[in-house]
């Protein structure tokens, strides 16, 4: 079978989008499934930018969810709200946890995650 060498690039503008619905389309695409040669242990030649990442739709309650971390020891259980974590770090961190998180857990994950770009 042939394979296309040629590295496709998309831009995903996330103005007014719901974070999870942006998310779940980038992560789509990452995965190569829109590919008619989409196999799911090949990793595909797709790059994937974000641009607009802070004009995203997050209203409601959607800023006071928890990213929760175990650090492994007796009471270690931390949590750190979603707004928090736009304080301190950014939109961009948001998204990544969000396309990771709809990434599957396989040894192709880490080199899919370095195809997606995001800027604020």
């Amino acid at each position: 079978m042939a394979y296309n060498t040629e590295t496709k690039e998309y831009t995903l503008d996330a103005t007014g989008q719901k974070l999870g619905r942006l998310a779940s389309q980038a992560a789509e695409l990452l995965r190569g499934k829109t590919e008619a040669t989409y196999e799911r242990h090949v990793m595909p030649k797709v790059k994937v930018t974000i641009e607009n990442a802070s004009k995203v739709d997050l209203s409601g309650k959607k800023l006071d969810e928890v990213y929760l971390r175990y650090s492994g020891y007796p009471g270690g259980l931390k949590g750190e709200t979603r707004g928090h974590l736009i304080e301190r770090k950014g939109y961009k961190d948001v998204f990544t946890k969000a396309v990771y998180g709809m990434v599957p857990n396989n040894r192709l994950r880490s080199p899919i995650m370095k195809n997606l770009t995001i800027n604020e």
